[in-house]
């Protein structure tokens, strides 16, 4: 009996936690059935809207063909109804539409104004029956073919309450949905459908906890660290107010897309083991007036309840944009006034004690700055792009439920990968799960991981794609100049492999490995841009004309002339001047930095910049063109080539920077 006990213990509670996963009955159902009822019913009310209008001239000739079964005078609508015997309607063609409906009647009806002289006019016709089929059929009863012939006119005289009672009970159905409704409001349930003014977090505890933890988050070192004494202040507080010491108010969490602002949140929740309220930005925004505002009352009241505690606000910059800059005035007071109620609510008069603000962004420059003074957000925490050593802390995180193969080194993946985020990397390891399941491979290698890495980077492969063999010559002497002025420059960034199969939107793509450097100088970003500028002046050199090819090419050129002229003042003409924003102040104005004649200047500099660079870029080639076709040549022969392929052509490079083994 010992051994059962416990087993009927667990089983009742598995009883008891299937009822409660079960969805609850929502009575909300039954009102919209009824009412589309209803209105199904008023579009459709029965056979009444099939009956037809006839005249007397028509009414005689039922009369005398003996049609009619009953007639019958309503007299609140003035109105003759008409049934015809069944017999009639199941054996002449001309009801048939009644047959196919199955309408019993009434079939016919006529509109009078007097009811006595359409009795008296009724009677003359059944009268003037009777005798003209006495005429013909002398031999026939008289008082049989009047019975046949004459029948009263039935009246309902009584008024027909009907359709009121039907519209009452409508009515009643309606005014009984909006009480049950208000009442679902006074009880300050989530059931009301006015119920606009409550918070919408959600709510972690020891109860109801994600799962997660600081050892899910590679990478990220030192913002790890800035959370996890947030963390340990909640559960281990004396260790810090012994000293006098208080933990920050709130911690902002600001970085690139991609890069774990929500996944560290994630795992604060699941370590702090105090309640953790989590909600996104614009689950404050809402159309009607007010309702931002209350949903910060309601979620700091409720977090206060239950401190010590965390709240987290995910893409803050939803309602924490700097206030006045709106393009359209008086389009964001909602916006503005739910920002004013979270200010005060974070560091007002009253105090919150107890209750920690976490939240993330990857656009700090438009937040309103008294959101960003401290006793707010005391501590920016940035969460930058990972560099190899975190890159392969992530691809350590992600690869733990997949089948690697030996040949995987996680470590080269990691250098492979510069600029990833870490959202990237666990796309990466998917994918390669994916495509090794679909070659049928029993355990990723080496190749899934690294066409993985390509279908991220370069697109899906576009194997079917139809090509004429001189397009194919002209991109594989675009990508072979790409390649060769890349190779013979100091500083641009190590070729990986060059490839002229179409891949997403390009027709061919090169793979690079750029330095992960802090600073750039003017000569490595001119570099840059003479091999950008290669697969054009490849083309240039090789056939005399130039294509459409180099679109993306020239953007990248553009852009980053642009930079190196107006924001970095790495230009002598223009000096040592700056245009760039960081606080994102004139995000929204409509004149520039800047005067019309040093514009012009900007203008002038960049396109002389860009047409050095190309100069130099043809200059390169066509002291290599030989080099160059027989790279081209073997490009279109393979479709991909790569570094080693480069060497054995052009050599070792001159400044050798360190590549993978």
């Amino acid at each position: 009996m010992q051994q059962k006990e416990p087993v009927k213990k667990k089983k009742a509670q598995t009883q008891q936690n299937n009822k409660k996963k079960q969805p609850k009955f929502n009575y909300l159902w039954i009102y919209a059935i009824a009412i589309v009822g209803l209105l199904f019913f008023i579009q459709n009310p029965g056979s009444n809207n099939v009956r037809e209008e006839i005249g007397t001239t028509k009414l005689e000739r039922f009369i005398i063909n003996k049609y009619i079964e009953s007639i019958l005078f309503i007299q609140k609508d003035s109105r003759i109804d008409i049934t015809l015997k069944e017999k009639t309607v199941n054996t002449n063609a001309e009801f048939e539409k009644f047959r196919e409906k199955n309408i019993k009647g009434p079939h016919f009806y006529i509109t009078v104004a007097d009811f006595s002289v359409f009795n008296s006019d009724v009677k003359e016709i059944q009268e003037r029956a009777v005798q003209d089929y006495l005429i013909n059929n002398p031999d026939k009863d008289e008082k049989k073919v009047r019975n046949d012939y004459i029948f009263d006119i039935k009246q309902n005289t009584s008024k027909a309450w009907g359709f009121e009672i039907f519209w009452l009970v409508l009515m009643g159905i309606l005014l009984f949905f909006i009480f049950t409704s208000f009442r679902g409001i006074r009880g300050g349930g989530q059931g009301g459908i006015f119920n606009f003014g409550k918070s919408r977090a959600q709510l972690f505890d020891s109860k109801n906890n994600n799962g997660s933890s600081f050892k899910d988050v590679a990478g990220m070192e030192g913002a790890k660290y800035e959370v996890e004494e947030i963390v340990d202040f909640l559960k281990n507080p004396k260790k810090y107010t012994e000293l006098g010491g208080k933990i920050p108010k709130g911690a902002l969490l600001v970085g690139p897309p991609g890069t774990g602002k929500t996944l560290l949140a994630k795992a604060v929740a699941g370590e702090a083991q105090v309640p953790f309220f989590s909600l996104s930005g614009s689950d404050f925004v809402e159309m009607f007036v007010g309702v931002g505002a209350s949903r910060v009352r309601d979620l700091f009241q409720t977090a206060k309840g239950k401190a010590p505690c965390i709240i987290f606000i995910d893409e803050i910059d939803a309602i924490g944009r700097a206030r006045g800059k709106n393009v359209m005035s008086g389009a964001n007071d909602e916006r503005e006034s739910t920002l004013n109620q979270l200010l005060t609510e974070m560091d007002g008069f009253s105090t919150n004690a107890g209750v920690i603000i976490l939240a993330a962004t990857n656009r700090a420059d438009v937040l309103d700055r008294a959101l960003l003074r401290a006793g707010r957000f005391d501590r920016q925490i940035h969460v930058e792009l990972p560099n190899a050593k975190e890159r392969k802390g992530i691809f350590e995180v992600h690869v733990r439920n997949l089948k690697l193969n030996t040949d995987v080194d996680l470590e080269y993946f990691a250098k492979q990968t510069p600029g990833f985020s870490g959202a990237d990397i666990a796309n990466v390891c998917n994918e390669s799960a994916l495509i090794a399941a679909r070659n049928g491979k029993k355990s990723v290698e080496k190749s899934d991981i690294l066409a993985a890495i390509d279908r991220i980077v370069g697109g899906l492969e576009r194997r079917g794609s139809m090509m004429s063999p001189e397009e194919k010559r002209v991109i594989a002497y675009h990508e072979a100049g790409h390649a060769a002025v890349g190779w013979l420059v100091e500083h641009a960034a190590p070729l990986v492999k060059v490839t002229i199969v179409p891949r997403g939107k390009s027709l061919g793509a090169a793979w690079y490995l750029p330095e992960e450097r802090h600073i750039t100088t003017t000569e490595q970003m001119f570099d840059e841009i003479t091999a950008m500028l290669g697969g054009r002046a490849a083309e240039e050199v090789q056939f005399g004309k130039i294509s459409t090819g180099a679109l993306s090419d020239l953007e990248k050129v553009t852009k980053q002339a642009y930079a190196m002229v107006v924001f970095y003042g790495l230009n002598e003409k223009i000096g040592n001047i700056s245009f760039y924003d960081s606080t994102g102040q004139q995000e929204y104005a409509l004149t520039k930095p800047y005067s019309e004649k040093t514009a012009q200047n900007i203008d002038e500099e960049i396109s002389k910049l860009i047409e050095s660079a190309y100069k130099r870029a043809k200059g390169i080639l066509t002291e290599n063109k030989e080099k160059l076709i027989q790279l081209a040549e073997n490009l279109v022969e393979k479709e991909v080539i790569f570094a080693e392929d480069l060497e054995t052509i052009f050599g070792k490079r001159q400044q050798q920077t360190e590549t993978l083994a």
